[in-house]
C-alpha cells in the first residue's frame, strides 16, 4: 500500500511523515527504508503476527508495509508555477490514497500561508491544484489520442471519455465524482492515475488538548468531518507535534506516553485503519518455523488470487487452501489441536479470504 500525503506549508505534512516513518520503523524493529528523502517505508502494526510467531517460534516475523511519499507543501498557484509542490505531484500519481493533512489548531507561532486558520479555504486550495494537475494530463492525453482516433473505434471512445472528464474538472469538480458509464469505462480511467481520482484521508492536525475527545470540542474538526462525509473520504484526528514526541519513545513508554493522554492508540495506527477502510483491504497471515507473515489483500479476494501474493506458482497450481481463524488457532494452542478440534477447513477456488485467516496453500505446479 502506497500513501501520497499533501497540504499547504506549515499545517504539520512533514512532521507528521518524519514522525510517522520514524515511530513504524522503531516499534516493529522493522530496518526503516529511505528510498528518497521523502519517501519512507513503515510496517503495518499487527499484535496478531507477534502471538503467532510466538506459538510457532518462528525465526522472522514480516508485517504488511506501508510506503509514504512527502511532497512539498502546495500554495495557491502551485500549477502556474507559484511555490514548489506542482513539481512534485507527479511523484504521487502511483499512490492508492492521498493523506491530505489539514490544519485544525490556533497558534500565532506557526504562519499560515493565507493569514488565518480555515480548514475548508486550505481544503479547496489543495483540490483545486490537484484538478489543474489532472487537467495538465488530460490535456496531453486528448491531443496524443486524437491524432490516432481517426477510423478508430476504440480510440475514439477513449478521446469522448477524456473529453468529458477534461470539462468534469473544468467545472471544479474531483475526477472521483464522475461516473462512469460501464465496468470498461471505470477500467480506463482508473488507468490514467489521476489525482482527484484517489481516495482521501483527511488528516485533521489539532493541538494536544483537543486529542483526548478526538477533536470532538473542535470546530474545525468538525467542518472536516462534514466536507468528508458529503465527499466519501476518511478523518482521522492527530496532533502531528505529539507523534513526533512519541516517536522518540520505545513501545512501553508510548504505552504509558498514550495512556497518559487519555489515548488508545497513535496516529500511525489510527491513518492504518483509516486507510484500511477506504481501500477495502484486510490482512491474511501464514506462519511457521521459518516466518509468520502478513499479507495484504482486497476485500472479497478468492483464494487463488491470495495465493498468488505469495507467488504466482501458488495462484498458477492452486489446489487448495488449508484455513483457520487465527484466535482459534492461539486458543488451541496448535495447528494439530485446531485440526483436532475441526477448526482447520478445507477450502476451495471459491473460497473467499477473510481477514485474521492463517492459511496454508497447497498447490502443484
Amino acid at each position: 500500500m502506497k500513501l501520497g500525503i499533501v497540504g499547504l506549508p506549515n499545517v504539520g505534512k512533514s512532521t507528521l511523515f518524519n514522525s510517522l516513518t520514524k515511530a513504524g520503523a522503531e516499534s516493529a524493529n522493522y530496518p526503516f527504508c529511505t528510498i528518497d528523502p521523502n519517501v519512507g517505508v513503515v510496517p503495518v502494526p499487527d499484535p496478531r503476527l507477534d502471538q503467532l510467531a510466538a506459538l510457532y517460534d518462528s525465526q522472522k516475523i514480516t508485517p504488511a508495509v506501508i510506503e509514504f511519499v512527502d511532497i512539498a507543501g502546495l500554495v495557491k498557484g502551485a500549477s502556474k508555477g507559484e511555490g514548489l509542490g506542482n513539481q512534485f505531484l507527479a511523484n504521487i500519481r502511483e499512490v492508492d490514497a492521498i493523506v491530505h493533512v489539514v490544519r485544525c489548531f490556533e497558534d500565532p507561532n506557526v504562519v499560515h500561508v493565507d493569514g488565518s486558520v480555515n480548514p475548508l479555504r486550505d481544503i479547496e486550495t489543495i483540490d483545486l491544484e490537484l484538478i489543474f494537475s489532472d487537467m495538465e494530463v488530460l490535456e496531453r492525453r486528448i491531443s496524443k489520442t486524437a491524432k490516432s482516433a481517426m477510423g478508430n473505434k476504440a480510440l475514439a471512445g477513449e478521446l469522448a471519455v477524456l473529453k468529458a472528464l477534461y470539462a468534469h474538472l473544468e467545472g471544479g469538480k474531483l475526477a472521483r465524482s464522475y461516473t462512469p458509464a460501464d465496468e470498461d469505462e471505470l477500467a480506463f480511467i482508473q488507468s490514467l492515475n489521476l489525482l482527484t481520482w484517489k481516495p482521501v484521508i483527511f488528516a485533521a492536525n489539532v493541538g494536544e488538548d483537543d486529542l483526548a475527545d478526538d477533536g470532538a470540542s473542535n470546530s474545525y474538526v468538525e467542518q472536516v468531518r462534514a466536507f468528508a462525509r458529503e465527499n466519501g473520504s476518511e478523518v482521522f484526528v492527530i496532533c502531528a507535534q505529539i507523534e513526533q514526541e512519541i516517536a522518540e519513545l520505545d513501545d512501553d513508554e508510548k504505552k504509558m506516553f498514550l495512556e497518559d493522554l487519555g489515548l488508545k492508540e497513535s496516529g500511525l495506527e489510527k491513518l492504518i485503519a483509516a486507510s484500511y477502510r477506504i481501500l477495502g483491504l484486510i490482512s491474511y497471515l501464514t506462519a511457521g518455523e521459518k516466518e509468520t507473515r502478513a499479507w495484504t489483500i482486497r476485500v472479497g479476494t478468492k483464494a487463488p488470487q491470495a495465493a498468488g501474493k505469495i507467488h504466482s506458482d501458488f495462484e498458477r497450481g492452486f489446489i487448495k487452501a488449508e484455513v483457520v481463524n487465527y484466535q482459534d488457532l492461539l486458543d488451541c494452542g496448535s495447528y494439530n489441536a485446531a485440526k483436532e478440534k475441526g477448526l482447520v477447513r478445507m477450502e476451495g477456488k471459491d473460497y473467499v479470504v477473510r481477514d485474521g485467516d492463517v492459511v496454508l496453500f497447497r498447490f502443484n505446479v
